[in-house]
């Protein structure tokens, strides 16, 4: 990947430095050399839980972030429509658009992509501690802790509306989907000043298949949030912030990436946060 890299953007013209990433996402040893070179963009090779280290150590730069995905699911690069072929990828970062892009805050963590809490938390958990990674292990992940999945109790807070539910899970998400073209909240937008939330109610296993299927495809209506019905099968609403009181501790993920249980989470929308190139 990095020799293509490598080739193609000198072939194309265009002076660069590559750099490993990181794993504990801190990359302030970059602030100088972007400094002192006037790099004037920043391009990511990575997954979702790579762009959102990237993203929040390096937004300060206020330079446009291009995006090569090569993760396991590619959630934001493919909501934002770029796809995986790393040489399409590159493409894009040469002669696409700059525009803005939505983040979010849940507590005192950033996030671009997607929060979830309760089911696909503990599919994001047990993948994180398989070595082996791809769309089939996801698979697998998916389908073995549906049958033993549980729900929880949950209070969501919003817009002065109080919602009392037991919960399979919920998804807060900025972009549309949970990667892999598996789209979650089709109505998501990654600029449009909103979250998209999706909560999937206390019902039998058959008929939340049924549901789920419902709501990947499309099928599902985005409901106001002063009628929503609590005893709705899903409950899909927009809005620029959420409390969720999480009493049953549920698993938690931000982007993918497992993250402690939080009692009372605090999530809200970070405007046209950073710059991001499109197709």
């Amino acid at each position: 990947m990095q020799e293509l890299i490598a080739a193609r953007t000198a072939a194309a013209g265009f002076e660069f430095e590559i750099f490993p990433s990181v794993a504990n996402g801190d990359y302030s040893f970059l602030y100088p050399i972007i400094t002192e070179k006037n790099f004037t963009d920043i391009v990511i090779a990575g997954g979702d839980g790579t762009i959102n280290q990237a993203v929040k150590s390096l937004k300060q730069f206020n330079l446009p972030f291009g995006i090569i995905p090569c993760g396991s699911g590619n959630g934001l690069a493919f909501s934002a429509g770029i796809p995986k072929n790393a040489d399409k990828g590159l493409q894009i970062v040469f002669n696409g658009k700059t525009d803005k892009c939505d983040a979010f805050m849940v507590n005192e963590s950033f996030a671009c992509m997607l929060c979830g809490l309760g089911f696909d938390a503990q599919v994001a958990h047990d993948f994180a501690n398989d070595p082996r990674r791809g769309l089939t292990t996801y698979i697998r992940k998916t389908i073995s802790n549906f049958f033993s999945a549980r729900t929880y109790p949950f209070v969501l807070t919003t817009n002065g509306k109080e919602i009392k539910t037991d919960a399979l899970f919920i998804s807060i998400a900025n972009s549309n989907q949970f990667g892999n073209h598996f789209t979650i909240a089709p109505k998501a937008s990654l600029k449009d000043g909103l979250l998209d939330i999706v909560v999937m109610t206390r019902q039998n296993k058959l008929n939340a298949l049924l549901q789920a299927f419902k709501q990947v495809g499309g099928y599902n209506k985005l409901q106001e949030i002063d009628v929503i019905n609590e005893k709705a099968s899903v409950l899909y609403f927009q809005t620029n912030e959420i409390k969720i009181e999480n009493s049953g501790l549920a698993p938690m993920h931000i982007d993918g990436e497992p993250v402690e249980k939080i009692p009372t989470i605090n999530i809200r929308i970070l405007r046209d946060f950073f710059h991001l190139i499109y197709p």
